[in-house]
C-alpha cells in the first residue's frame, strides 16, 4: 500500500489527477503501479486502478489477472470495480472509503445512488442499426481462432 500512497502523491503533485494511487501485485511482487491520470490525459476513465490494470496486463501480455491482487488508496468506484472484475482480480485492498473521497469533493455517490435505487440510467440508451451491428458478431462466431474473454 505504501507504493500506492506514493503514486497518489506523485500524480496529485504533478497535477495529473486526484489523490489516488494503485498497485497490481502477484505473489507479493509489484507488477504495475499507477496514479490517477484523468487531468493529464483528458481521459475520464484514467483512474489509478484502471491505469494500473492496463499496465499490468500489458507487462504480463495477458488480460487474465486472476493471479493478481490490487492495492488502491481508496475504495474503487463502480467503473474501477468493473475493470477489476473484468481483469479477474479477486482481491482488492483499499485505504480510504468512498465517503472519504466524497468529503474532499469526488462525486461517485451519483453512480452508487443509481445502482442502489435501480433508477433509470442518467445516460439515455437508444437502440440503433442493430442489423448492421450484428454482422461483425456473426463473423466472430465463425472465426476459428477467436478468444473468449
Amino acid at each position: 500500500m505504501r507504493r500506492a500512497v506514493l503514486q497518489a502523491y506523485l500524480g496529485m503533485r504533478k497535477n495529473h489527477g486526484g489523490p489516488f494511487g494503485a498497485v497490481v501485485a502477484r505473489n507479493g511482487e509489484v507488477i504495475a503501479k499507477a496514479h490517477n491520470m484523468v487531468l493529464k490525459t483528458h481521459d475520464p476513465t484514467a483512474h489509478a486502478e484502471v491505469v494500473a490494470i492496463r499496465r499490468a496486463a500489458s507487462k504480463l501480455k495477458r488480460f487474465d489477472l486472476s493471479d493478481c491482487e490490487i492495492y488502491s488508496t481508496c475504495e474503487p468506484c463502480p467503473m474501477c470495480l468493473a475493470a477489476i472484475y473484468w481483469a479477474g482480480i479477486r482481491r482488492v485492498h483499499y485505504g480510504c472509503t468512498r465517503k472519504d473521497a466524497e468529503k474532499i469533493g469526488f462525486r461517485d455517490r451519483r453512480l452508487y445512488d443509481l445502482i442502489k435505487k435501480r433508477k433509470s440510467p442518467a445516460v439515455q440508451k437508444i437502440k440503433f442499426e442493430r442489423r448492421d451491428c450484428l454482422k461483425p458478431f456473426e463473423e466472430w462466431t465463425r472465426k476459428k481462432d477467436r478468444v473468449i474473454y
